[in-house]
């Protein structure tokens, strides 16, 4: 995994590095230039306007006592467009628009479910609360939890030590 991430950080900036190069050749380095600081500025107002709307429906799901699973990813792909987008380049931006559409992150979902399907697994562990002792606030289903004035009173003395 290392030696992916290693690879990543040096091969996209330098993909990166040539594609503008070549932009440049082909119009101009003003333009080139243009077009970084455009994509960039209209990259983060999509950014905010993506991102205020994944709170809100995230916000809703929970009202309606949902699990907002889909609301997390979309929440956590915006952000990471959002990064991509203040990264100059055209690979990254080109990355960073597809994330902030919505049908993008749905293929990206998809792709991604897909990817992993299968390679996860979820172990449930459970304590507390049953025949086997007491609930983790002091009850069990047959008692009272414990009054406040139940609980033990342990006397301490501070010690300051002076370097």
């Amino acid at each position: 995994m290392f030696f992916k991430l290693l690879a990543a950080f040096i091969l996209v900036p330098l993909m990166e590095l040539y594609l503008l190069l070549q932009l440049a050749e082909v119009t101009s380095v003003g333009l080139t230039f243009l077009i970084v600081l455009v994509t960039g500025i209209l990259g983060s107002f999509l950014a905010r306007r993506e991102g205020v709307n994944a709170w809100r429906r995230f916000r809703l799901a929970m009202a309606e006592g949902r699990m907002p699973g889909t609301e997390i990813q979309d929440g956590m792909m915006i952000a990471f467009a959002a990064a991509l987008l203040l990264t100059p380049g055209l690979l990254t931006d080109a990355l960073g628009f597809t994330l902030l559409i919505p049908a993008g992150r749905t293929m990206v979902r998809h792709f991604i479910a897909r990817r992993y399907r299968g390679s996860v697994q979820f172990q449930v562990f459970q304590s507390g609360g049953g025949p086997s002792g007491p609930g983790p606030f002091g009850q069990t289903p047959h008692r009272q939890p414990r009054r406040r004035d139940d609980y033990d009173t342990i006397d301490a003395t501070s010690v300051e030590r002076r370097a």
